[in-house]
């Protein structure tokens, strides 16, 4: 074979001719073309990826708000328990002072209600006449704090009013009540009825036999309401 014949067949029939030095000009503009259309797909893929992280990110941002309304109204809350507790001393110390009694006032916030406390103070001892017969002076006398602590707000009062650490003492005996009749329920397999109980009374056994695991239910009509303990 001749070196013309050579070289006629490795050059297709169909190419056109090109002067020297532009044969690789057509592919140039091919490659940033295919470099650009990369370029906008690696683009097109972030803004994407973005667009869905912030779409993931949205709810936290929608909750943000709600997480601040909901420590605003515990703050709320509190101020308003704290003010219960400020207005239900003035009115028991003015009590003290007109019925000429010793005793201080202490005031604190228990879960979501006010607590005050009449306790000992330096000049002398609380009566315990205040506490009277199982507590039903107590009990008298907080219904009766309650209802200036409401004219003076405006709103119900749900406080606690504690004389001479009764009901501290109270609670730690019902707590012992309530364990032993627990007890006695799972042991026999039949429910028990407890004595007659105030509200308090009644809260501090129910929040017992929750904690074992049991039901109790309060049945009867004050004075004579009760708690009952079931079995499983």
């Amino acid at each position: 074979m001749s070196d013309t014949q050579a070289t006629d067949l490795e050059t297709p029939t169909d190419a056109p001719d090109l002067p020297a030095g532009e044969a690789t000009e057509p592919t140039e503009p091919t490659q940033r073309t295919g470099s650009t259309e990369a370029t906008d797909s690696t683009e097109t893929t972030a803004t994407d990826s973005t667009a869905s992280a912030d779409a993931e990110a949205e709810p936290a941002e929608k909750t943000e708000p709600a997480e601040k309304s909901e420590k605003g109204e515990k703050k709320s809350r509190v101020r308003q328990l704290e003010r219960e507790g400020e207005v239900a001393a003035d009115f028991l110390e003015t009590l003290l002072d007109i019925a000429d009694l010793d005793g201080d006032i202490d005031v604190d916030v228990d879960g979501d209600r006010a607590a005050i406390a009449i306790v000992d103070s330096d000049e002398g001892r609380v009566p315990r006449r205040l506490v009277g017969t199982d507590g039903k002076v107590l009990e008298a006398l907080q219904e009766l704090t309650r209802l200036a602590v409401q004219a003076e707000t405006g709103e119900r009062s749900r406080l606690m009013l504690d004389v001479a650490g009764y009901r501290a003492q109270r609670r730690a005996a019902l707590v012992e009540l309530a364990q032993a009749a627990i007890s006695e329920v799972k042991d026999s397999g039949t429910k028990r009825a407890l004595e007659p109980m105030s509200a308090f009374e009644r809260k501090v056994v129910h929040d017992e036999v929750a904690a074992s695991g049991l039901v109790s239910e309060s049945e009867g009509v004050d004075p004579h309401r009760h708690v009952v303990i079931l079995p499983e």
